[in-house]
């Protein structure tokens, strides 16, 4: 048997898919050209997904057309996906289309086998999202910003400007919708990107977008040697009780208040599955820093106790007798 006649019959795996998540913006448009052009190149087949929200009259229209570009570009597979967007979330629209299309966007990911979504936010879009976790007064982690990659999404526009993607459009001659929502000044986002940032970069001369890009970066690195600390020592210090678990007060004394608190939420989070904020974690630290007797505190999904040495957490509802 002739090695060469093995080879013509032996099936091959298809190369790795990736997916770029395309609404027909500029910045979705030219990351679906440069993959379309380097996914070749890198042994990648390339694709794309568009997710209809139907916020607006016609939205079906604007996917339609956003799949034909992608095609013309030479992606495939093209899949278009209408979405349901709850209405009156407490987080906004834009929380709820947004939390509906990702939805979407893993739903066709595991349909397709694809190995990465690749999503077109920019450094525009990062020094918006910095800007607006500053002014709410948020922690390391929201003022890191947009993650490069999470799972299976990865971001790698962010340290491309939103100009340069539109320059990248015309001079391949692609026409990118304009979507009404980016200049509809009810949201904050749009304030922060037509009014606050032209503001700054006129006072504060050029580069504000990036500077606030890389602060971002610097506060991930901060946050995420903070979190794996965090981590390493919540998994040592928990103990189990008999009605939860429990952490030493004398060990959570001796950690400096950033450590203190990740632990308290990743333990109130891991046990019972509670989102703890700011106002609950230093009530249930203060029972370490400032304990004058007070307690049992309750927080969401758990009550916490100091008893004999120990913070105590059970499940909410639940009699320590």
């Amino acid at each position: 048997m002739h090695l060469s006649r093995v080879d013509r019959t032996v099936p091959t795996a298809p190369a790795p898919l990736v997916l770029v998540a395309l609404s027909g913006g500029a910045d979705s448009l030219a990351l679906a050209a440069a993959v379309a052009f380097e996914a070749p190149r890198l042994g990648l087949r390339a694709g794309a997904v568009v997710v209809d929200h139907g916020l607006q009259q016609g939205s079906d229209g604007v996917a339609r057309v956003a799949a034909r570009q992608a095609t013309s570009l030479g992606l495939d597979p093209v899949v278009v996906r209408r979405v349901s967007v709850a209405r009156g979330d407490a987080d906004g629209p834009e929380a709820a289309a947004r939390a509906a299309r990702y939805q979407a966007v893993e739903v066709v990911r595991a349909e397709t086998g694809a190995a990465a979504i690749l999503t077109a936010h920019t450094r525009d879009d990062q020094a918006e999202q910095v800007l607006l976790a500053l002014a709410r007064g948020s922690g390391t982690r929201a003022i890191a910003g947009i993650p490069p990659e999470r799972g299976a999404i990865h971001r790698p526009l962010l340290g491309i400007s939103r100009g340069e993607t539109e320059q990248a459009c015309r001079a391949q001659g692609l026409e990118p919708w304009q979507d009404p929502h980016n200049t509809d000044p009810a949201f904050a986002r749009v304030r922060v990107r037509t009014r606050v940032l032209p503001l700054l970069e006129e006072e504060l001369g050029p580069g504000v977008a990036a500077g606030l890009a890389r602060t971002a970066d610097l506060a991930r690195e901060d946050a995420d040697a903070l979190d794996r600390l965090a981590e390493q020592l919540h998994d040592s210090l928990t103990e189990r009780s008999e009605t939860g678990i429990a952490l030493s007060v004398k060990s959570l004394a001796e950690q400096p208040d950033a450590l203190r608190n990740r632990i308290i939420r990743r333990a109130a989070g891991a046990a019972f599955g509670s989102h703890l904020s700011r106002e609950h974690t230093q009530s249930v630290a203060a029972l370490v820093t400032d304990w004058h007797g007070q307690g049992p505190i309750n927080v969401p999904g758990a009550t916490v106790e100091r008893i004999a040495g120990r913070l105590e957490f059970w499940a909410a509802g639940r009699s320590t007798s």
